[in-house]
């Protein structure tokens, strides 16, 4: 059975101006792909006007929440003890995202609650995309 956790949240997008708007996403988990979680921000906060989603690994939402964590295109570190950037690297160049700590912090712990650390089951998900990627072959 497929659990799926969303829990919408509120953060700043810093403009290269050292501006900061406020914008709209949502945090989503699911035990179908255990290891990782997704930060989906709404059409009217991309550059193209569609739906952006990011999807990275639980782990590095995790280890970037005490310290600067990350490499490629997802990186997060903690900015003073109340706030967290995510920077997303694309080809239109990168956003800098700041979340409430608490918020990330709250929706980690509540992931665990579907899936424990350690109790990944990469199996199904494995075979998922394997399927994807041959086509059925």
């Amino acid at each position: 059975m497929d659990i799926v956790l969303e829990q919408p949240a509120r953060a700043r997008l810093i403009t290269s101006e050292s501006q900061d708007l406020p914008v709209s996403a949502t945090l989503r988990y699911s035990a179908a792909d255990p290891l990782a979680v997704e930060i989906v921000f709404p059409p009217e906060v991309s550059l193209d006007g569609n739906t952006a989603t990011w999807i990275f690994a639980r782990e590095l939402l995790e280890e970037g929440l005490s310290a600067p964590a990350g490499s490629g295109d997802v990186h997060i570190w903690p900015c003073g003890p109340e706030r967290t950037v995510l920077e997303f690297h694309a080809l239109p160049g990168l956003a800098l995202i700041q979340f409430d700590t608490a918020i990330l912090s709250r929706f980690l712990l509540r992931s665990y609650a579907v899936v424990a650390a350690g109790r990944e089951d990469v199996g199904p998900a494995l075979e998922r995309g394997l399927t994807s990627l041959f086509g059925g072959v």
